[in-house]
């Protein structure tokens, strides 16, 4: 087989030619498109109002915090959660 590119004699069953490097066929498959990479903040938020909810309700338990404001990082801890599982559903 002669390469298209360069004029090179390359084996019959060649994928690429070795010395100009193009393709001895067209591709079968075209790719995809590239995965877009995830910002890791709203994670790393999520995880930081779980620790901080964890802390409030340890002291909520023991009677030294208020009890509505560990009800409300509670609460703001399950709407963290709640977007992220819907966003990955998405």
């Amino acid at each position: 087989m002669i390469c298209r590119q360069c004029g090179t004699e390359i084996a019959d069953k060649a994928l690429v030619c070795y010395r100009c490097g193009r393709a001895t066929s067209e591709l079968q498959v075209r790719p995809g498109p590239a995965p877009t990479e995830r910002s890791r903040i709203p994670a790393i938020a999520a995880l930081l109002v779980l620790v901080l909810g964890a802390l409030f309700m340890s002291q909520a338990a023991a009677g030294e915090a208020p009890r509505l404001v560990s009800w409300v990082v509670a609460g703001l801890a399950a709407i963290v959660l709640v977007w992220q599982v819907w966003r990955k559903r998405r």
